[in-house]
């Protein structure tokens, strides 16, 4: 390790986030031969996970991995398999987090919990990397960190007097049997199913229809998880669908909550809206850092660094380049190699052993660098 003249250890990297982007990608700087890293959370591994509704479940199916090179969608290393070590098709977000820990345990990463990066600074050459409780000193930094944890809370007047599903434990804390759902995206579907499954009303708006949407584009179209689960008899019985009816504004009138559309019909409840508006994301943390696309991401070179301040990169859900959507995680998976070998590359480690590691993170669909292969749709 390099020492600075105030003895402070210089990392070759720091990853902020430690959840399935930060696990992967720190799986990946050691498939590159760099060990002088760390991995820094505000809390513990897989925690944004763990911390979903109970009832929650991956709306992608994991399956195990074989021999022939087909990786269970939802692993984020080689040779792992949330199916095969969870024993389930659809994990919990609990249980996920389970398989990510497992993970970090079995590469030994060396992860450092309950450390809450506040600030990532360029310093000379390097960057600062200021924790609440100690500063870092790092050449490059990977910015891991996920979305869940930061709910997208505004989007219409009175938002303040609904609850955003983020923020739930478990359905069952629910009291009430008349709900309201803005939001009719996965997150929407999911609440208003789990509502129906316990015999509760439930009227479900969208500003438009996603669950007729014709993309084959999971990134903006409802998985067949959640449609297939929308044709079951109860979710039918019990959610009452209100497509092309864009929201305004939420009020309290005595002890109702009143649901204003745009084409001005009301609609009343006496608990809470529930709010599935989605999530602010965290690269507004480092958006200092960031060059803008015009939809408001973080613009990225070919190797997802920022276009602005070298050396620092993006890897998880937040990762877009042209028209393409990375957030889900076997998108987002095929990118930490890419980011990994441009950082090895930097460091100057051996080429050779570069083009072996990408080598095999192409065999088993984790390499993806000509974005060309993305632009078609099935049709069928």
């Amino acid at each position: 390790m390099i020492r600075t003249e105030s003895s402070e250890i210089v990392h070759d990297v720091v990853v902020v986030g430690a959840g399935a982007a930060g696990v992967g990608a720190a799986v990946a700087l050691k498939y590159a031969g760099i060990e002088n890293f760390v991995v820094l959370d505000r809390s513990t591994v897989g925690a944004s996970f763990a911390s979903w509704p109970a009832e929650t479940r991956f709306i992608t199916p994991s399956y195990p991995t074989n021999s022939i090179g087909m990786l269970d969608l939802n692993s984020v290393v080689i040779g792992t398999s949330p199916a095969f070590s969870l024993g389930v098709e659809h994990p919990t977000g609990k249980e996920y987090a389970m398989y990510l820990r497992a993970v970090a345990q079995f590469f030994e990463l060396p992860v450092r919990q309950d450390t809450d990066v506040r600030q990532v600074a360029r310093v000379g050459d390097g960057f600062r990397v200021d924790a609440a409780d100690e500063t870092l000193q790092a050449k490059h930094v990977i910015w891991a960190v996920g979305e869940f944890q930061y709910p997208r809370l505004g989007g219409l007047v009175g938002s303040q007097l609904c609850r955003h599903t983020a923020t739930i434990a478990s359905y069952e804390e629910l009291d009430g049997d008349d709900f309201i759902v803005v939001g009719g995206y996965e997150s929407g579907v999911d609440v208003a199913y789990h509502l129906a499954c316990r015999d509760k009303r439930v009227r479900l708006f969208d500003k438009r229809c996603p669950w007729q949407n014709e993309s084959s584009d999971p990134s903006v179209a409802l998985s067949p998880f959640t449609l297939e689960r929308m044709r079951e008899d109860r979710f039918v019985e019990q959610v009452e669908l209100f497509p092309n009816t864009p929201i305004e504004s939420v009020t309290r009138v005595d002890a109702m909550y009143e649901v204003t559309a745009r084409d001005g019909h009301r609609f009343q409840t006496r608990v809470p809206p529930l709010l599935a508006a989605g999530f602010e994301g965290s690269h507004k943390l480092v958006a200092d850092l960031f060059e803008r696309r015009d939809d408001g991401s973080p613009l990225l070179s070919e190797h997802d660094e920022s276009t602005l301040v070298p050396g620092v990169f993006l890897c998880g859900p937040t990762v877009r380049h042209d028209n393409h959507v990375f957030c889900f995680i076997f998108k987002y998976r095929q990118r930490f190699a890419v980011v990994a070998k441009a950082i090895a590359t930097s460091l100057g480690l051996p080429a050779e052993e570069l083009e072996e590691m990408e080598e095999y993170y192409r065999n088993w669909g984790m390499y993806l660098d000509d974005l060309s292969r993305c632009g078609e749709e099935c049709v069928c």
